[in-house]
């Protein structure tokens, strides 16, 4: 019998790929070349250009949809340019509403919600057609329990925050208040975080705000994004938010997402562009926003 030689090293086994391993790196293989072929058609053969309204209900659980929107934002998907933008309208601002007259952008989802339910998301989306002259394709609701369950279900959102935001009057759900503290950095948030991120507003002001909600979107669409969040967004979308996006929406333009890298290009309603009515309420500066709002939304 011929013994081993403890000095000599072992060879290392032999470890071939077995048939299931040849599989699975076949298959990788031809997903990525399919995907690949099919970015570079979508590159060629883009989809029109997609607006959707998405709003934030100033709604806790069980209140219901009559609430004011806490939250309007515009995004603009341009599958031929690979570019997505966002418009966030400050819930101060004045628009006009049909039969309504000059009202407060906030509260004209909530007196569309009196009239019928749905009426909320079409008489806003008749003002932002009034005021703006953009055609809304989609709109995507949710509440504040929507939006930590949207965003809990992709693993939450990761976030750079450029500096130090405190507020010592952040409200809760008890009609009290709290204090709330972001350290700067990059930083992943679950939904309550991300929630209270995108809220927090007594540190600065609605237009820093409305910035800081923009950063949510768009690294909740970066999470969107990816394949493997898919079954639990699409779950969460069904269950906790209204929309008519569907899922034939969804497979067309989740390439432009993919496309634009994750990076949007953002705009903020600021004092910058911002003139007044004849009754003197703070309205957008149309003329000044014509230019940016026509090479983005469609």
């Amino acid at each position: 019998m011929i013994e081993s030689d403890p000095t000599q090293p072992s060879k290392p086994l032999s470890r071939r790929p077995r048939g299931c391993a040849w599989g699975c790196l076949l298959f990788l293989v031809v997903l990525l070349f399919l995907c690949g072929f099919g970015l570079m058609a979508y590159a060629i053969f883009p989809p029109p250009p997609f607006d959707v309204l998405i709003l934030g209900l100033d709604s806790r659980p069980g209140e219901g949809e009559v609430s004011r929107a806490d939250s309007i934002i515009l995004m603009g998907i341009q599958p031929g340019r690979h570019r997505i933008s966002l418009l966030s309208i400050p819930r101060d601002l004045f628009l006009e509403a049909d039969t309504y007259g000059e009202q407060r952008v906030n509260a004209i989802h909530m007196l569309g919600e009196m009239e019928a339910p749905g009426r909320g998301v079409t008489l806003m989306e008749e003002s932002i057609d009034t005021a703006f002259d953009i055609q809304l394709d989609r709109y995507l609701r949710l509440d504040f329990e929507g939006f930590v369950a949207l965003v809990d279900a992709v693993g939450g959102v990761t976030i750079n925050v450029e500096s130090v935001v405190e507020d010592y009057a952040y409200p809760t759900e008890d009609g009290g208040t709290t204090t709330v503290r972001f350290e700067p950095g990059v930083q992943t948030m679950d939904g309550v975080r991300a929630l209270i991120y995108a809220r927090t507003r007594h540190g600065d002001d609605d237009y820093r705000r409305a910035e800081r909600q923009q950063q949510v979107i768009s690294a909740l669409a970066s999470r969107l994004i990816l394949p493997w969040n898919w079954p639990a967004a699409v779950a969460a979308i069904g269950r906790a938010t209204d929309t008519d996006i569907n899922v034939v929406d969804m497979l067309r333009y989740a390439p432009a997402m993919l496309l634009s890298f994750g990076r949007f290009d953002s705009q903020v309603i600021d004092r910058s562009l911002i003139t007044t009515t004849i009754n003197g309420n703070p309205t957008p500066d149309i003329d000044a926003l014509a230019e940016w709002i026509a090479e983005r939304f469609d």
